[in-house]
């Protein structure tokens, strides 16, 4: 049985990361980097498919409490046994030249017999490595990738069942640490960070992470979420590229025992531009500068061909392949590495990359001249192609749809791309970005607006809701204070699911009507914050301290949030932790801080529509 992902801390060292269980075992792993194959996979399958579990011999179970170093990304985990009190610290330094990851075990108090059993599986899970004992360390080989363990201490080493084991007891204040490196299976001897004081490295870690979070700018309510929220999206940052992974994980499910399992471990434009606009209300310029780098490289080429995904280093072909020997999270099959997204046409994302260069100007990021030719290339696509139906921000399997924050966004795209112009003092092309702009604006109020029932509808046609138009205010399509967008969030609360948002409805037996697939899901974090975002927007700050609130309650123990969460069986559902769950936590935060006041309530916006600049948000400027 596999644990509760709200079970699972994360480690980072920036370009690759280990979940670990309050049972104190490692159940996954990718080595060297975010999308490597892993070695580690328990999490998606069974024990036979790789683990690290270190934990007291006597004491199986879960850790009787854990917690992350105030502001780092250091984990202690403190079991309290018969024999005595032990913690354990575990940590990735942040990479210097190879990939490690360190266990620190001390004694607090008596004498606790421990055990470290390390069972390897390359290959996603598959491979059983070669294993030898040299005098130092036990390295584990299988084809290109050696990994090798070194101890500190006086420690036992044997082989136990495809696993190697070691045995050792605690007493109080001694120190034995275990390290775990990867290295190339050419090289003829230990790497160094097996040589390394695990002190040194530890001191070093605890103070990386404590200089950067100390940037940040945010000193609200809410700061020790705001900050472990802006530390865990740090850590999905593949340092070499500037890169941000969506999440480090693949096939967690959105539905238990279901087919809603996706592999996250590549950079989403959509997730990037947004971590970025957070780093850059949070204060952090560096980031942004080498994502501005990132997303340059990656979108080089022709316009047509821009993807919604991306691989760290900006590579186009991620194969979507299926792995049948791991059984999956509770059986939930098939488990997929690779995303079939790159193939996805997605209108959204141009708006959400216009955006984000428009805050880096703003932000006083210099902006290299050839940056400004892709603004043009990536309008002049848009000027051809803005009307044809897309897969949407929620990127379905099914058929394309003329969706309507798709059309939002292109919106988006247009207003971003006309301010960035006065800013730089291009303004070329200004007068058809211009007519684009209100002529979006215009479909999008008469055909993606339902008289009837009061809101702004998933797509043209349709009657469905769906939450991204929650997001409609924020992105300046229409102030707060309009009706239509008064009438929409309160319809929004037929998407409710015990307090918590829907993305959009969910569908019956059968394949789900929008995306093509089967099972019902949970509620999407991010909806419900952009749900709180929208009350304090139109005037219910009470309401929308209320529903944030209600999702840091389901933060895990070391304030973790996944992509979705199960009201009913109470647990966190998808990959984890989410980028984009902790984006929208950051965001609305933020927004909180500055609510405005109290509004009227929802006038009838069907028969009060009006013309012009004045409804448009910024389309009039």
């Amino acid at each position: 049985m596999n644990a509760p992902i709200e079970d699972y801390a994360l480690l980072s060292d920036l370009e690759t990361a280990a979940m670990v269980g309050r049972n104190g075992s490692v159940d996954w792993l990718c080595l060297p980097r975010f999308d490597s194959e892993a070695c580690l996979a328990a999490l998606i399958g069974t024990q036979d498919n790789g683990f690290w579990r270190v934990a007291p011999t006597a004491s199986p179970g879960t850790c009787t409490r854990r917690a992350y170093r105030p502001d780092t990304l250091v984990l202690d985990t403190w079991w309290e046994t018969a024999e005595g009190a032990v913690r354990v610290t575990d940590f990735m330094p942040p990479r210097a030249q190879l990939p490690c990851v360190v266990r620190v075990i001390e004694g607090v108090s008596g004498a606790v017999p421990m055990r470290s059993e390390l069972r390897l599986r390359f290959h996603q899970g598959r491979v059983v490595p070669w294993v030898r004992v040299t005098d130092d360390c036990t390295v584990a080989i299988a084809g290109p990738d050696a990994v090798w363990l070194g101890a500190d201490g006086p420690v036992r080493a044997l082989g136990q069942e495809g696993s190697t084991v070691l045995d050792f007891t605690v007493p109080a204040g001694r120190r034995i640490a275990l390290t775990l490196v990867w290295a190339p299976s050419h090289f003829p001897a230990p790497p160094a960070p097996v040589d390394i004081p695990a002190e040194t490295m530890l001191k070093e870690t605890e103070d990386f992470w404590r200089r950067w979070a100390g940037q940040c700018s945010y000193q609200g309510p809410w700061r020790e979420a705001v900050v472990r929220s802006l530390i865990t999206l740090k850590a999905l940052t593949f340092a070499p590229t500037g890169g941000i992974v969506a999440a480090p994980t693949t096939s967690l499910p959105g539905c238990l025992g279901g087919e809603r399992n996706w592999d996250y471990r590549y950079c989403w434009l959509r997730d990037s531009t947004l971590t970025l606009s957070c780093l850059l209300h949070s204060g952090y310029r560096d980031e942004a500068w080498a994502w501005l780098d990132w997303l340059v490289r990656a979108m080089a080429g022709d316009p047509a061909d821009l993807q919604t995904v991306y691989g760290l280093g900006g590579q186009r072909l991620l194969h979507e392949t299926e792995a049948p020997w791991l059984p999956g999270y509770e059986g939930s099959q098939p488990v997929r590495f690779g995303n079939s997204a790159v193939g996805h046409f997605q209108l959204d994302v141009y708006g959400e990359v216009m955006d984000a260069l428009l805050q880096s100007v703003q932000a006083g990021i210099p902006m290299p001249a050839h940056v400004w030719e892709l603004v043009e290339s990536l309008m002049a696509f848009l000027l051809r192609h803005w009307r044809e139906p897309d897969q949407g921000l929620w990127q379905v399997r099914g058929p394309r749809r003329q969706f309507v924050h798709s059309k939002v966004m292109v919106w988006v795209a247009a207003d971003r791309a006309l301010r960035m112009g006065e800013l730089l003092g291009r303004n070329g092309s200004s007068a058809q970005w211009r007519a684009m702009r209100q002529e979006v604006w215009q479909q999008v109020l008469h055909q993606g607006w339902d008289a009837k029932q009061r809101s702004f509808v998933q797509s043209y046609g349709s009657a469905d809701l769906d939450a991204s138009a929650l997001l409609m205010p924020r992105l300046g399509f229409l102030p707060a204070r309009d009706p239509r967008v008064l009438c929409t969030v309160q319809e929004m609360r037929r998407l409710d699911h015990g307090g918590f948002i829907r993305r959009y409805a969910p569908g019956g037996a059968g394949a789900h009507r929008v995306d093509g697939m089967h099972g019902r899901e949970g509620a999407f974090v991010a909806c419900s914050l952009w749900y709180a975002d929208a009350l304090a927007l139109t005037g219910h700050p009470e309401q929308a301290h209320e529903a944030f609130e209600r999702v840091l309650a389901v933060r895990n123990d070391v304030g973790l949030l996944s992509e979705q969460w199960d009201p009913d069986a109470g647990r966190q559902l998808g990959n984890a932790p989410q980028a984009f769950s902790h984006i929208a936590l950051a965001e609305t935060a933020f927004a909180l801080s500055a609510a405005p006041p109290r509004s009227r309530g929802c006038a009838a916006a069907s028969g009060r529509r009006r013309s012009g600049s004045s409804q448009g948000g910024r389309s009039g400027a």
